[in-house]
């Protein structure tokens, strides 16, 4: 007879949310009890506070005492359709700006607070009281996408699968015809100068630049549907990570703007080049075969790796163990918490982090075999809120 006790698994706090920040030298977690941040590279608790209710949305401004803060969860400590930016050296909310809608994301810089909603981009100066800038209308955007550089700032059109670049300095605003599906992911280079782009279908991603809106590449992460959970342009602007729901971390190469351009005056693709010059043209010979499917031809990754999605599946449990097709968790972008969230500490160095109450932390490192292949170690991991 089996008289052991039952393991309380609700016990402890759990990980509604998980971002990094600019450089990713930070990462935010938002809980069912208050936020916690950590310095990322080897996972150490740096701040914790308990608000004795939850926080949906955590958004670090570098290293700033200041925060953006949006509640979430069952109990949220502020509504959903509040950002507070909260000053943690005072301890207290020093702006408020309140929407009639909740708010699905917010992106900070030293000059402008950027709130995405469903169906709206709104774009404030960072002041107290902020001033409303501008209004961009967008599709249907629940992860509530958006990119915030220091040039320009990226989100979905007002039509499924297009982006709008707009750029700070004079407000001009420009599409891409990026997709025909939603978008799904999106992530802007440290430079600002190139724009990575997935859709829900999840087999493709594409590379812009963000000067003149040109296609810079199409990257094949497989045949095969798939849910994107997150892309990352390293430091360098030289590689770009992706994971998605096949727990899988690719690694791509990433051409720049201005060897796109270099290379086109020479006539050659900005994408492929001879075979044994490109190791990611997985096919080979299948792929100069003329009127063979494009699969053969296309752009694969240069290395990947497993990660961790957790032992909780992303669409099986919420937060509070509720079937999440039936209970998703409010305040959210899309209802649950993220996985496989993506942030580069360095050039050949980044870490993988998710939320739940299996939220954890790995970190991988992109190194050259002696056959001058690249490939993708995993250097470490833990469970960021503690447990074995």
């Amino acid at each position: 007879m089996n008289t052991r006790s039952a393991i309380d698994t609700s016990a402890g706090p759990v990980s509604l949310s998980a971002a990094f920040n600019q450089d990713s030298s930070c990462f935010s977690v938002g809980l069912d009890n208050g936020f916690c941040v950590f310095n990322a590279d080897a996972c150490e608790l740096k701040v914790s506070r308990d608000f004795n209710a939850g926080i949906g949305i955590v958004e670090m401004l570098g290293r700033a005492n200041l925060i953006a803060l949006v509640g979430g969860g069952r109990r949220p400590k502020f509504p959903q359709n509040k950002v507070v930016i909260w000053d943690d050296a005072k301890q207290k909310a020093v702006i408020t700006i309140e929407f009639r809608t909740p708010v699905h994301r917010v992106r900070l810089s030293r000059t402008r607070i950027v709130v995405a909603l469903q169906n709206s981009i709104h774009v404030y100066t960072f002041s107290s009281p902020p001033e409303k800038l501008s209004v961009f209308e967008t599709a249907d955007n629940v992860l509530g996408l958006c990119c915030l550089g220091s040039q320009v700032l990226a989100f979905p059109g007002r039509t499924a699968g297009q982006v709008q670049l707009v750029e700070l300095a004079n407000g001009n605003v420009s599409i891409i015809p990026a997709h025909s599906a939603p978008l799904r992911a999106m992530d802007l280079s440290p430079d600002g100068e190139v724009l990575a782009t997935a859709s829900e279908t999840g087999t493709l991603i594409r590379v812009f630049s963000t000067g003149n809106c040109a296609r810079l590449a199409e990257l094949r992460r497989g045949v095969d549907h798939a849910t994107i959970f997150s892309l990352a342009i390293s430091p360098s602007s030289e590689l770009l990570a992706v994971t998605s729901d096949k727990s899988t971390l690719h690694i791509f190469d990433l051409p720049h703007p201005f060897q796109a351009t270099k290379y086109k005056a020479a006539g050659a693709s900005p994408v492929l080049g001879p075979e044994d010059e490109n190791p990611s043209q997985k096919w080979g010979i299948l792929g100069k075969i003329p009127l063979m499917p494009r699969v053969f031809s296309d752009v694969y990754s240069i290395a990947s790796a497993h990660f961790e999605i957790g032992d909780e599946a992303q669409a099986t449990l919420d937060g509070g163990g509720w079937p999440a097709s039936k209970a998703p968790i409010p305040g959210l972008p899309g209802g649950h918490p993220p996985k496989g969230i993506i942030g580069w500490s360095s050039n050949d160095t980044l870490l993988v982090i998710g939320a739940g109450r299996d939220g954890r932390w790995e970190k991988f490192v992109v190194t050259e075999g002696d056959n001058e292949r690249k490939y993708c170690i995993r250097d470490g991991w833990r469970r960021y809120l503690g447990g074995p």
